[in-house]
């Protein structure tokens, strides 16, 4: 008995190593692509309207590929997905910083984003599983790799282009990168995208829709603090535009430390308690941050959203994960679909509230959605 005890635990080791490095991966790939952007726009001579065309075709190779990554998970496994994401990646990333050919970069960004899509489904779907088969909250600590993975590479790309490496050597060196962890993490991806037990395919259920509403939500708060944190403490709060960076670092150390100690939480107080949570302290936050005009108080302000937001989607992604009504394959890729289109669509409607009524109001309206979130979260744990 102790024996085979002993092989289980290694085995769950093993399995949580894969889901760390699948989420790793995925977040590292996606961050080698910002430092990239200036040298894009200036190889391209665009403007930044032109950008904003480039960037929706990152946006819609995800979009589409999201839905699509839940079937290829289900038929081929997780490990298989993981490399065609991966390989996605890599093939596009030189391109990314060559090329100078508007219409090759916009092919270029839509195969880029195929693979980020890819991969953050991908991730999540084996993050699902492994953490059913351990039985014992795992997510938030998993997603917690991604934001590492994100921050690890836009801080070495950064670097190395910094010290005076081309943007072409500096992304052969995260290929590397990128080779190694797969490789390290390989054997431990799942060779299986659903459990034999899951039923076939059905219509999502309303509450599948109301979770994915919930993560749209989530992800609407993320997005409105990458593009409006910095435009609000230079509109309202008087900062420099080169100090206004410290708001989103603010928000994304406060995330980052909050997925880390997810698992604790959701252990201690339980699932539902730490969305409501989490609905509660985002709501705070956006609510110190308009309503006290120092910017001190918008940078706590701003840790706080961090803070809410940290958990409430690894929560969110679970919770569809384990609904019978669906494979889990597929639950979490319309989840995750939906979610994403937060991120994709809700900063320019922050934007469209912002030009007709202001952004304190923006950024209230969002606070109201996030408190929805966390007064909605004992209805989603009701059969």
């Amino acid at each position: 008995m102790a024996s085979y005890i002993g092989i289980e635990q290694v085995d769950f080791v093993g399995k949580k190593f894969g889901a760390r490095s699948a989420f790793f991966i995925s977040g590292f790939g996606m961050g080698c692509w910002a430092p990239l952007v200036p040298y894009a726009q200036q190889r391209t001579q665009v403007d930044d309207g032109l950008l904003g065309t480039l960037l929706l075709c990152l946006g819609a190779g995800s979009f589409l590929m999201m839905p699509a990554t839940g079937v290829i998970t289900g038929r081929y496994g997780c490990r298989i997905a993981m490399f065609i994401a991966a390989a996605l990646i890599c093939l596009s990333l030189p391109i990314l910083a060559t090329s100078n050919s508007f219409l090759v970069l916009m092919i270029a960004l839509f195969v880029f984003g195929a693979g980020v899509g890819m991969g953050d489904v991908t991730m999540n779907i084996q993050g699902a599983l492994v953490e059913q088969e351990i039985g014992r909250p795992c997510m938030s600590g998993f997603h917690a790799l991604f934001s590492v993975g994100a921050l690890t590479s836009a801080v070495l790309v950064t670097a190395m282009l910094w010290i005076g490496l081309t943007p072409l050597i500096s992304i052969y060196c995260s290929i590397f990168f990128i080779a190694l962890v797969l490789f390290a993490g390989s054997k431990h991806f799942l060779s299986y995208g659903k459990h034999e037990e899951s039923s076939g395919f059905s219509w999502p259920s309303m509450r599948i829709l109301a979770i994915a509403l919930c993560c749209f939500i989530c992800f609407l708060s993320e997005g409105s603090m990458l593009d409006w944190s910095a435009v609000f403490l230079t509109s309202f709060r008087a900062l420099e535009a080169a100090q206004a960076g410290v708001g989103y670092a603010a928000f994304g150390v406060a995330m980052t430390v909050g997925r880390f100690y997810g698992d604790w939480y959701v252990g201690r107080f339980g699932a539902r308690a730490v969305l409501l949570f989490s609905g509660v302290v985002a709501a705070a936050g956006f609510g110190l941050t308009i309503g006290v005009n120092q910017w001190g108080a918008a940078l706590a302000g701003f840790a706080l959203i961090g803070i809410g937001a940290a958990n409430a989607v690894p929560i969110l992604t679970t919770l569809a994960s384990v609904d019978k009504s669906m494979p889990s394959n597929i639950s979490v890729a319309i989840v995750t679909s939906i979610g994403y289109l937060g991120i994709l669509a809700g900063p320019a409607g922050v934007g469209f509230v912002s030009d007709a009524w202001g952004l304190s109001t923006a950024f209230f309206m969002v606070a109201i959605l996030m408190l929805g979130v966390g007064i909605l979260a004992p209805r989603l744990y009701q059969k």
